[in-house]
């Protein structure tokens, strides 16, 4: 009887440290779900505080940036140039924010350096400035008349003398001049190519705002599409497309980007019409039509597709159908008379 007690005793001690040790991973495992729910939950709160925390900046530096336009706007500049330096202390990136600096920079510039006219003639002797002050005011001269290549050029000179003279006014300067430079020459002049390559220069001195900057990406594609002229139609339109929505009035000195989406749009018509594709030759001379007149060759195409792609349907005749019918006649309340013969007589 006592060999049988001792493996009992055994099983039972084995038994009971298993359960022990079932229990003591059971415990650890539900301490590391707390600690890494307890995690998750703090990581998420932190992350929901540094949002809110941002909004909040964000919002704060709208109200700025808002004010600062109004300062610029009754000539505050010296407090709206604080105002946008704070902005870009705590966000370089906030939209708007660089180029607003530099146009005020600008500002603080001609006025301190603006000398009102009196009714005193001035004097014909040449003023005793050195190379660079005379270059720099030839600058802010031509900047005040909007003469941007002039004052480009001026302020080359002036680098060229001097590079270390009003080094962040002169930059400034530089991103003004260029920035209105590659403008006018897209606007005005229709030189695309010219234009963005004043745009990015200025991009050298500032980030460039979102006028300047969609101009530019304008142009890029009127180029694009223009490089596709008479050889890929389909090409053509495609970019030309992106163009005239945006910007349907910028051309190159020849056409404007909504004549030019109309153009490629008839010619695509009459490659597609070429190759039976009716329907599709159809949607581009209707794109066309939208923007101006057809030509001959278009219009003629625009009949044909549109027979092709939509023929008109044959009206069936009225044809009349007799119906048979299954009703009975009435059968009458009164017997018919019938004739009989007559009987012959005895």
């Amino acid at each position: 009887m006592l060999g049988n007690t001792q493996p009992n005793q055994t099983t039972q001690t084995e038994k009971k440290s298993g359960r022990g040790l079932r229990f003591l991973f059971n415990v650890l495992t539900l301490i590391i779900i707390l600690a890494l729910a307890g995690l998750g939950a703090f990581r998420s709160a932190l992350a929901a505080r540094q949002a809110n925390e941002r909004a909040i900046l964000s919002q704060q530096l709208g109200e700025q940036l808002q004010l600062a336009l109004v300062d610029i706007e009754f000539g505050r500049y010296e407090i709206a140039k604080q105002r946008l330096e704070f902005i870009i202390a705590h966000d370089p990136s906030f939209p708007g924010v660089q180029e607003k600096l530099t146009e005020v920079l600008v500002k603080i510039n001609l006025q301190e350096n603006y000398v009102p006219p009196t009714a005193t003639p001035l004097p014909t002797s040449t003023p005793d400035f050195s190379g660079a002050e005379q270059a720099f005011a030839r600058a802010q001269q031509l900047i005040a008349a909007q003469d941007w290549s002039g004052a480009i050029s001026a302020l080359d000179t002036l680098r060229k003398l001097d590079s270390n003279y009003q080094a962040s006014q002169v930059d400034g300067m530089y991103y003004f001049a260029l920035r209105n430079n590659g403008y006018d020459f897209i606007t005005k002049h229709g030189n695309l190519e010219g234009g963005i390559y004043q745009f990015t220069l200025a991009e050298r001195f500032g980030i460039l705002d979102n006028t300047a900057n969609g101009l530019r990406e304008g142009a890029r594609y009127y180029l694009l599409g223009a490089s596709f002229w008479d050889l890929d139609w389909q090409q053509a339109v495609y970019y030309f497309t992106q163009v005239a929505g945006g910007w349907p009035s910028l051309w190159d000195g020849t056409l404007t980007a909504s004549d030019r989406f109309r153009i490629a749009s008839m010619r695509y018509g009459d490659d597609l019409l070429r190759k039976k594709q009716y329907c599709e030759a159809y949607v581009q001379y209707d794109n066309a039509q939208k923007v101006g007149q057809l030509d001959q060759t278009a219009a003629d195409g625009f009949r044909e597709a549109s027979l092709r792609c939509y023929p008109p349907t044959v009206t069936p005749t009225a044809t009349l159908e007799v119906i048979p019918t299954t009703e009975t006649l009435p059968v009458a309340d009164t017997p018919i008379p019938v004739d009989t013969p007559a009987t012959p007589g005895p």
